[in-house]
C-alpha cells in the first residue's frame, strides 16, 4: 500500500516507534531509501557508528527496518545511507520524526506514544454536526514567534494558550490560523521551509504541549487551522534533499527540481511514496492533533510547471504547463479528507484563474473547501490606496468581484502577505492624512466583515499597526495606548460580533442568493450599497469611500418601517465624528435603487453603516 501511495497512516509504520523486544524496551526504526545498498540507524545509543545497527531491506522497493533494544523515548538518532550507484554516504534525519531537541538541531528524537488526555469532546461533537458553509468563520492569522513575547523567557505553548486564546476570543474570532509550526531551523523562513513535517516546532515546547494548546482552543470554542506546505522543502543536506544519495522526494529532473524563486526543492508528486508521505502528513495533523483545517500554501505554484520560470520549462506529456501529478495529488488529498473527515476543511491559497478550486472532485474541481479570494484583496487594497479625488475612475475595483463570485467558496484573506516590508502595514496602504487613514481602515474592515466570504485578518492589523510586520520582533502593542488604535480594535471586535450574530451576514455566503447590489455604480460619490439576506433576515450595508460627507443620501430598502443602525464605523466611541446621530431610521414609500422604499442617511466621509429591520 505504501508503494501504491495508499498507506494513509504511514506515520505509524515508518519512522521510530517504541516497541518491546523479548520483554525489554526498544525502538523499531523504518525508512524508505530505494537506491541504498546499506542503511543503518545511528545515534547516541551506538556512538553514531553505522556499522553497529545495520537495517534490513524488507522489499525491492526500498523499505528498510531494524529494531534496537535497550533504548526508548528521548533517544536521538539519524539514518546513515550508502547509495548503491554512486557509493555516496549520507547521514539523514528521519522524514517521519515526531520531535527534534531544538530548532537548529538536526537529530530526530524518539517519542513515546502520546499519553495526552483530550478534553475537547464537546467541541468535536459540535464540529461533527457543523455546517461550515452556512456558519460564520472569522480567522485570526498568527505567527507565534512574533505575536507577543513574555517579559521573561521565550514564549511557550502553555503561555500562548493563556494569552493568545483570551485575546482572540475577546475579539470574537472563531478560528486561529497558525503560520507553519512544523519544525524548521531557519527563523527567517517563517516556517515555510520545513525539515520536520511530523514534528511541532520545539521553539515552544513538546508535542503534547501543542496538543494541550489545541485542546485549550477547542474548550474555549475556537478552532485551529494550520498552514501546510506540500509544495517544496529546503536543500539542507541533512534533511529530505537527495535523501538516499540521489533525488528521491524532489523531482528527479534537474532542470525542474528547484523552485527558481525560493531556491527550494519541489516535491515529486509522480512518486507514489512521496504522495503517501504528504497525504499521510495531512491526516497526521488532523487525527493526532485534532486540527480543524489546513490552509494549503502556494497552490498556484504546485499547479503550474512554469511557475516563476519565465517561460523556460518542460511541458507535461500533453504539451501543457499544468503539473498533472500535482493536480492528482491535490484531488486525492481533498477527496479523502472530504470523505473520511467531512467536518474538517481545506483552504487553497490560489491566485490564478484555475477553475473550480473549491468545487468537489466529482464535479471536476480540485476539491478544496474554500479558496482565498486574492482578486478581492488585490482590487480592494488598490482602491483604498487611490486618493479620494481619483476614486471615481477606480470604482470598478469595488464591484468586479461579483462577476466571478458564484464559482467558488471564498475567504477574504487580509493576510500576512499584504503587510510585509515591501507593501507596508494595512494602515499605511490607506490614502490620505493620518486621520483619513484610520477612518479608511475602519471602513475597509466594515467592507471585509459585511461582504460575502469567510474572513481572515492577520495579527497587528486588528489595531492598525503603523509599521510593516517584522517577524524578528513582536507586534507594536504600545499603539493601543492611543485612542485611534483602540478605536480600530473596538471596530474589529464589534464587527466580528455582528458577523457572528447576524445570519444575514454569514448564512448564505457563496453564489448570489444572499447578496444584492443596491448601489453598485455610484462612482461619482464613491459609494456602494448592498443587501445581505438569509430567508427573512436581512441587513443593508452602505459604504462611503469618499472623503466628503453626504448629509442626505437616499438608500433603497425592501421593507417599510423602522430600521436600526447596528453598526457605524464613524461612531464617536471608535474615534469618528458621529455624524449619523439617530440610530433608528424609518423608511418611506419612495422607491430607490430598485426597492419600493427608501431611507435617508447622513454618511460621514470614509465610513460604513449597517442597518437591520427594527
Amino acid at each position: 500500500m505504501f508503494h501504491a501511495g495508499r498507506l494513509l497512516d504511514a506515520y505509524l509504520k515508518l519512522g521510530a516507534h517504541c516497541v518491546e523486544v523479548d520483554g525489554q524496551a526498544g525502538v523499531r526504526f523504518c525508512t524508505w531509501a530505494p537506491r541504498a545498498q546499506r542503511v543503518s540507524a545511528v545515534g547516541d545509543f551506538n556512538d553514531w557508528d553505522g556499522r553497529r545497527n545495520p537495517m534490513q531491506r524488507l522489499d525491492d522497493a526500498g523499505v528498510w527496518e531494524t529494531t534496537v533494544a535497550g533504548i526508548g523515548p528521548g533517544t536521538e538518532y539519524k539514518f546513515e545511507i550508502e547509495n548503491a550507484d554512486n557509493q555516496r554516504l549520507v547521514i539523514k534525519t528521519d522524514p517521519y520524526a515526531r520531535a527534534f531537541p531544538a530548532r537548529a538541531n538536526q537529530n530526530a528524537v524518539v517519542t513515546a506514544p502520546s499519553s495526552y488526555r483530550w478534553g475537547d469532546g464537546d467541541w468535536l461533537e459540535r464540529r461533527a454536526r457543523w455546517r461550515w458553509r452556512d456558519a460564520p468563520i472569522s480567522i485570526y492569522e498568527v505567527h507565534l514567534s512574533s505575536w507577543r513575547r513574555p517579559e521573561h523567557g521565550p514564549a511557550t505553548y502553555e503561555w500562548l494558550a493563556e494569552k493568545l486564546i483570551a485575546y482572540a476570543g475577546d475579539l470574537r474570532f472563531t478560528h486561529l490560523e497558525l503560520l507553519p509550526i512544523f519544525e524548521h531551523p531557519l527563523d527567517e523562513s517563517l516556517g515555510y521551509q520545513v525539515t520536520g513535517y511530523y514534528a511541532p516546532t520545539s521553539r515552544f515546547g513538546l508535542p503534547d504541549s501543542f496538543r494541550a494548546f489545541v485542546d485549550a482552543c477547542h474548550r474555549a470554542g475556537m478552532g485551529v487551522i494550520l498552514d501546510w506546505v506540500p509544495l517544496h522543502f529546503p536543500k539542507d543536506q541533512w534533511a529530505l534533499a537527495e535523501f538516499d544519495g540521489a533525488p528521491l522526494y524532489e523531482r528527479d529532473d534537474p532542470a525542474m527540481a528547484e523552485h527558481p524563486q525560493w531556491h527550494t526543492l519541489i516535491f515529486n508528486y509522480g512518486q507514489p511514496e512521496v504522495r503517501n508521505f504528504l497525504l499521510s502528513n495531512a491526516l497526521f495533523w488532523l487525527r493526532e492533533f485534532h486540527i480543524d483545517g489546513l490552509r494549503v500554501d502556494a497552490v498556484s505554484s504546485m499547479l503550474f510547471l512554469d511557475d516563476a520560470r519565465s517561460g523556460s520549462f518542460r511541458p507535461n506529456p500533453l504539451g501543457g504547463r499544468e503539473n498533472l501529478p500535482a493536480v492528482r495529488f491535490l484531488r486525492e488529498t481533498n477527496a479523502h479528507i472530504a470523505r473520511t473527515m467531512p467536518d474538517v476543511f481545506t483552504i487553497a491559497e490560489e491566485s490564478t484563474s484555475w477553475p473550480r478550486v473549491s468545487q468537489p472532485v466529482p464535479r471536476g474541481g480540485l476539491g478544496f473547501s474554500m479558496r482565498w479570494n486574492m482578486g478581492w484583496v488585490h482590487d480592494t487594497l488598490h482602491y483604498c490606496g487611490v486618493p479620494c479625488a481619483e476614486r471615481a475612475g477606480a470604482h470598478r475595483d469595488l464591484t468586479f468581484e461579483r462577476l466571478y463570485a458564484k464559482s467558488e467558496h471564498f475567504v477574504l484573506a487580509l493576510s500576512h502577505d499584504e503587510v510585509g516590508a515591501s507593501s507596508g502595514s494595512l494602515l499605511s496602504q490607506m490614502a490620505g492624512d493620518a486621520a483619513q487613514r484610520i477612518a479608511g481602515l475602519r471602513l475597509l474592515f466594515t467592507f471585509h466583515a459585511t461582504y460575502p466570504g469567510k474572513k481572515l485578518l492577520f495579527m497587528g492589523d486588528e489595531f492598525g499597526q503603523t509599521e510593516p510586520w517584522d517577524p524578528r520582533g513582536e507586534l507594536a502593542w504600545l499603539a493601543l495606548r492611543e485612542p485611534a488604535h483602540r478605536g480600530v480594535l473596538d471596530v474589529v471586535r464589534d464587527l466580528n460580533a455582528l458577523y457572528r450574530d447576524l445570519p444575514a451576514l454569514h448564512a448564505v455566503d457563496a453564489g448570489h442568493t444572499g447578496f444584492r447590489w443596491l448601489a453598485a455604480d455610484d462612482a461619482a460619490h464613491s459609494v456602494i450599497a448592498y443587501l445581505r439576506s438569509d430567508v427573512e433576515a436581512l441587513a443593508v450595508v452602505v459604504l462611503n469611500f469618499s472623503c466628503a460627507d453626504y448629509d442626505e443620501y437616499v438608500v433603497g430598502v425592501p421593507r417599510y418601517g423602522a430600521f436600526n443602525i447596528v453598526f457605524d464605523s464613524d461612531a464617536i466611541h471608535y474615534g469618528g465624528a458621529g455624524r449619523q446621530a439617530t440610530m433608528e431610521i424609518r423608511s418611506v414609500d419612495r422607491p430607490a435603487m430598485g426597492c419600493p422604499h427608501s431611507v435617508t442617511l447622513s454618511l460621514a466621509a470614509l465610513s460604513g453603516l449597517v442597518l437591520v429591520p427594527a
